[in-house]
């Protein structure tokens, strides 16, 4: 689990925690040897940028998705995180409200699952 230090505080939650950073990226270049894997900026490879300017990432789960073992263009930055205004489209994540997200990760604990249904 992420979480902007400079916006709000450490989450409650059993999950592992850590701030997230400036220069904190997750590569998406399927063809990078570090695709779908955490890595900093800059970064010569295509990377979403973690730190970002809208409060979407202020607070995240990473799923674990395309992880152990990683397949290229499986799909990579899966995460649970706030929703945009009026719940806009996200890129493949899970978006909820703050305060539905904060709820699940006082509840959640690692090794859970999240199960998606149509």
């Amino acid at each position: 689990m992420l979480y902007r230090a400079d916006r709000v505080q450490r989450p409650l939650t059993r999950l592992p925690v850590r701030p997230i950073g400036r220069d904190d990226g997750w590569c998406d270049a399927s063809a990078d040897r570090n695709y779908n894997r955490p890595v900093r900026h800059p970064y010569a490879a295509s990377a979403e940028r973690l730190w970002r300017a809208d409060d979407l990432y202020d607070t995240v789960v990473v799923l674990n998705y395309n992880v152990q073992p990683r397949a290229r263009s499986r799909g990579s930055a899966i995460f649970m995180h706030i929703a945009g205004p009026g719940y806009a489209p996200t890129e493949g994540c899970i978006a909820l409200r703050r305060e539905h997200l904060l709820w699940f990760v006082r509840r959640a604990g690692f090794g859970g699952a999240v199960h998606v249904l149509p």
